[in-house]
């Protein structure tokens, strides 16, 4: 594993509102045969497995054939295959934060994309302890490491990743496809939690990560092609919540750190963003909710397009 300092295609900068908003407005060098593809991974909040239906959260953002992984939830090696992004072609990864619907699976992919006949570095961006989350991870699969690289003539995993760890807003990261700005949104009590922001030359997608209603996340959504946003419906929680042994204490965190649909709405609204898509659904296994159900609080305030995202959706 390399250190966590930044090269020259790479970029952090600190955490004023200035900044950011100059890093947004700085025009994304043209290629001319870009095209920007979302596809989101899993669609359901929380860490809870489910049989059938939506998985845990995560997404890529695909740019002249390059992916860029943001979050890992359980299963996002799998869901990157029937997505059709090969495994090997694995470049960057992004966590939002250290939830384990977030995380969980952001070892593995790595360990599976190297499995798979990763031979290229790839780069990994999050908020602390995301460093020592992966130097950890490696140690505890130090064996299988070692013992497929002469067996199988793998190069070193632990050599090909860079990790880059920050605690502040703004330019993250910089490519020759895409630029990716991150601002801190409120999700207590896990803290730093981050947005991302998109842009190519062709569109500029958000990523809300977890969060209450956020005006930094306004900030950064703002004039967006297409803002992905958490989406909490609380008449689906109320019902789900008397199933929990923990339900006092789940339901006040769940209401404190996450955004009903309708500020997902007022979000939208104030960002003056072109598409939502709602995802990261809490309560997201409930086949008695409806689209409907997902859309109406949205469209009390937001009266753009708005989309109920599903696994394996491509935007």
């Amino acid at each position: 594993m390399r250190s966590t300092g930044l090269d020259r295609r790479h970029f952090l900068m600190g955490a004023s509102s200035l900044g950011l908003a100059l890093s947004l407005a700085r025009p994304v060098k043209a290629q001319p045969s870009a095209k920007t593809r979302l596809i989101l991974l899993g669609t359901k909040g929380g860490p809870r497995p489910t049989p059938k239906g939506r998985g845990n959260p995560a997404q890529v953002i695909v740019v002249n054939d390059v992916p860029y992984v943001i979050d890992c939830g359980s299963g996002v090696a799998d869901k990157l295959i029937l997505a059709g992004i090969p495994l090997p072609s694995l470049r960057h990864v992004f966590i939002t934060h250290h939830h384990s619907d977030h995380n969980a699976d952001y070892g593995n992919l790595l360990l599976l994309a190297w499995a798979s006949g990763l031979k290229s570095r790839v780069d990994t961006w999050g908020p602390p302890p995301i460093a020592k989350m992966t130097r950890l991870f490696f140690e505890m699969n130090q064996y299988d490491i070692e013992v497929r690289i002469p067996d199988e003539g793998r190069p070193d995993l632990r050599k090909l990743v860079d990790v880059h760890e920050f605690d502040r807003a703004g330019v993250v990261m910089e490519d020759e496809n895409v630029r990716v700005t991150a601002a801190l949104v409120d999700h207590p009590p896990v803290t730093p939690a981050f947005a991302y922001r998109f842009d190519s030359a062709d569109r500029s997608i958000v990523i809300s990560g977890d969060t209450n209603y956020s005006e930094a996340l306004i900030t950064l959504a703002k004039g967006a092609d297409v803002l992905v946003h958490e989406a909490l419906y609380l008449p689906g929680l109320d019902r789900l919540l008397p199933k929990t042994a923990n339900a006092d204490r789940l339901r006040e965190h769940i209401v404190a750190a996450h955004t009903s649909t309708e500020d997902v709405g007022r979000v939208a609204a104030a960002a003056g963003v072109k598409t939502v898509v709602l995802s990261h659904l809490v309560p997201g296994d409930d086949p008695s909710i409806s689209d409907d159900d997902w859309t109406a609080g949205v469209r009390k305030h937001y009266d753009g397009k708005v989309i109920v995202g599903r696994d394996l959706m491509e935007i």
